[in-house]
């Protein structure tokens, strides 16, 4: 029987070209064997055997617990189960930490080929009449309530839970749940489903026993040992009646609601070694990229996108060369100026349409941060097509992200004071100012705000002061001073040349008709680079909310592609119409038009919030929608520079090419 729908669904894999990078590499070199970062195989061998390049011992960490009806994610320590005893920690990356992601050691050691059967890892006893033991338990409780997660790592590897879902398909889930619960109408809650002894009503079952099954593939030079490339796990409840000496048999562990009185909790495990001559250790992930629902569908819609982007680009290009081609042959062959009086369109604006535009300090400092938005997400794209931010190197694509950021400074600076010159501004200190701290600015208040939120709930997803601190100097020690000196070369530089003099006074615009004005074509203008991204959307959400991991930069990369193309294009075509109705204000317009899309996000993330999640509680509501924002204003900037940056060239380049008297 299958684990009900609301069952979240996978963490996802690596990217199979990174595994397939990774067996090249592993076939390729003999001995010295080249590999990604962090990703160098670990050899096992036998209790008695080890050598150098392999060892007996298998160690399993925890990571952070989370669940798909809370946003709140917690530590293994905030919860009472069995603690490892003075052992180290692992060190975090900047990714992990902003991620939330907690990994510590575990009291589960298993040594390599060594069977165990019901294994005690320690006993908890819970007095209901002690304040701090009824905290505790009540705190298990609602985690179980709220279908709460473990998520354990062996080898670098998810632990997972594999089941049956419909249609004969196996699942694997890279987490298992603590517990479940009898609703007080004897309702199975979640992964109540999977035994039919869960029947008692307004009762909590507690998972507090494991079997563990590793799969390991041995080595082809026989000395060097075994890789294993599996662990998965079935979660069991017994209630033993002899912790000392549990026999792991008899009737499941339940907790009644209004239970009172002592309550004993005895975690137990098995693990059994079992060796898989298919799996090879650089394929390891595949079996749960396999599981994965939803791989078809993504095909479907990146063909789906594809075709809209050719015809779209099509019909685009058909039109421009045509239909200018034919304007500026036109304009070029006219001899007498009486022609030219009775000429109409985009030439008669030719006086004005390098005028600067209304709040241009603004639009600078937008531009700047677009700027460096936009080479941060083509770079870390870029190096998580090619594997190196692949989700076996945990918090590698959130530290390469925030890295790119802080050292791009210097673009942002110098494209603001760029443009800010070119629109005639003096107050260059300003402007320099509020490219480095305006946008930036607002996302780290946000972030602040969320901050404190998870910080008072407790939750691991809080960022430590050091952590924040070490943020702040990363902003003020670099990014600003690179800021800094890229406005000093920009406004240095002489002002962007135009190819027509701009007139004294500035023409009159005739009446607008309606596709004209300028909030029908910027709210036009949205539409299409939203339908191209909107199925990755999808997935992205999913794997921030839903707890899966994200593995398809592959297809990721392309669609970014396809939105840089369609967002330059629909800005350049409605650009076009409005240019042709005498109307020269295109430098706000050409930054909205295909900032909108930004709108279409944060509507489609409040459609997903209702539909598709079951969050709740009020700060992690608040939480999801903190987190939107930061999201939609950088997808603002982002995309509105794309837009301008095209409308620029487009108007740069028509401009050139027809004579002016």
């Amino acid at each position: 029987s299958a684990p009900p729908a609301s069952a979240p669904p996978p963490d996802m894999a690596l990217r199979r070209l990174l595994l397939i990078a990774v067996a090249l590499a592993a076939a390729a070199a003999p001995a010295a064997a080249f590999y990604l970062p962090g990703l160098a195989p670990v050899n096992f061998c036998e209790a008695g055997k080890e050598k150098p390049e392999c060892k007996s011992g298998i160690e399993l960490f925890v990571n952070r617990l989370d669940s798909v009806e809370s946003v709140l994610p917690y530590e293994y320590t905030a919860f009472d189960f069995c603690q490892a005893e003075g052992k180290k920690r692992p060190s975090e990356n900047l990714g992990q930490v902003l991620f939330g992601e907690r990994i510590e050691p575990s009291p589960y050691r298993f040594t390599f080929n060594k069977k165990e059967t019901c294994k005690s890892v320690c006993t908890k006893t819970y007095d209901t009449t002690k304040p701090e033991d009824k905290q505790k338990l009540d705190f298990l409780k609602k985690s179980m309530l709220l279908n709460y997660q473990h998520h354990w790592i062996v080898d670098n590897m998810p632990v997972t839970w594999c089941y049956d879902v419909e249609d004969g398909q196996r699942f694997c889930n890279p987490g298992f749940p603590i517990g479940c619960y009898i609703t007080e109408d004897g309702r199975p809650k979640d992964a109540c489903v999977i035994n039919s002894e869960f029947h008692e009503k307004d009762t909590f079952y507690i998972f507090n026993h494991v079997d563990i099954k590793i799969y390991y593939h041995i080595v082809e030079n026989e000395a060097l040992g075994a890789r294993l490339v599996a662990a998965k796990l079935e979660p069991k409840s017994y209630k033993h009646t002899h912790p000392d000496n549990p026999d792991c048999s008899g009737v499941p562990m339940d907790i009644s609601n209004k239970a009172s009185g002592e309550v004993k909790i005895a975690y137990t495990y098995s693990v059994t070694f079992h060796e898989e001559k298919t799996i090879r250790w650089a394929s390891r992930w595949d079996y749960i990229l396999e599981s994965m629902p939803h791989t078809h569908i993504q095909w479907f819609s990146i063909m789906n996108s594809l075709v809209i982007v050719l015809f779209l680009s099509g019909m685009v290009a058909m039109i421009m060369l045509r239909t200018l081609h034919k304007d500026i042959a036109r304009y070029n062959q006219m001899d007498s100026t009486e022609d030219a009086q009775e000429e109409f369109g985009w030439k008669l604006v030719h006086g004005d349409i390098f005028r600067p535009p209304r709040k241009g300090m603004l639009l600078s400092v937008f531009l700047g941060s677009g700027t460096q938005i936009l080479i941060m997400t083509f770079v870390t794209l870029f190096f998580a097509c090619l594997g190196f931010l692949s989700p076996a190197n945990r918090g590698a694509l959130m530290t390469c992200a925030v890295v790119l950021w802080v050292l791009l400074g210097t673009p942002a600076g110098y494209v603001a004071a760029r443009f800010y010159k070119s629109f005639g501004g003096e107050k260059w200190k300003t402007n320099v100012l509020l490219t480095s701290f305006l946008c930036p600015g607002i996302v780290f208040a946000d972030f602040f705000i969320m901050n404190l939120i998870l910080w008072g709930e407790g939750s691991s997803a809080a960022i430590p002061f050091g952590t924040l601190v070490a943020i702040l100097a990363l902003w003020f020690c670099i990014s600003v001073p690179l800021t800094f000196i890229g406005a000093y070369f920009g406004f240095k530089k002489n002002a962007i040349e135009h190819p027509v003099r701009t007139n004294q006074i500035p023409r009159q615009i005739p009446e607008q008709s309606f596709y004209t004005k300028p909030l029908p074509g910027i709210i036009m203008g949205g539409i299409l680079p939203f339908g191209c991204i909107f199925i990755q959307l999808f997935f992205i959400l999913n794997s921030i909310w839903s707890h899966q991991m994200y593995y398809m930069f592959g297809f990721l990369f392309l669609v970014f592609i396809i939105l840089v193309i369609t967002c330059s294009e629909a800005t350049i075509l409605l650009c076009y119409f409005h240019l042709c109705a005498e109307d020269y204000h295109w430098q706000w317009r050409s930054f909205l038009t295909s900032g909108f899309t930004a709108v279409y996000f944060l509507i489609y993330a409040i459609h997903y919030f209702f539909s598709k999640l079951q969050i709740t509680g009020t700060a992690s509501t608040i939480l999801y929608f903190g987190y939107t924002m930061i999201m939609v204003l950088i997808f603002f900037l982002f995309t509105g520079t794309i837009g301008f940056f095209a409308c620029f060239w487009f108007v740069t380049k028509i401009y050139s090419v027809v004579k002016v008297d």
